[in-house]
């Protein structure tokens, strides 16, 4: 799941040598934190956050097959 995101994530931005990654895991819940450079936050978030929901969407959809639930938090 976490080379997914940064895969995701280095395509959009600018400056992909930044993105990181970080896993928390809890019971049921796998807590992916999304950290980019500052500039490139704009492009990871996109117009009214439509990019991020759509990362977000990706993520949960290739949870499915491990029956986890996936939240990607993105950070500064």
């Amino acid at each position: 799941m976490k080379e997914l995101l940064e895969q995701i994530a280095r395509s959009l931005v600018d400056h992909p040598e930044s993105v990181s990654v970080t896993e928390v895991e809890e019971e049921n819940e796998l807590i992916l934190e999304l950290r980019v450079a500052a500039d490139d936050m704009g492009k990871v978030i996109g117009k009214q956050g439509r990019i991020a929901k759509a990362i977000r969407v990706v993520m949960k959809a290739a949870a499915v097959n491990e029956d986890r639930r996936i939240v990607v938090e993105i950070v500064q």
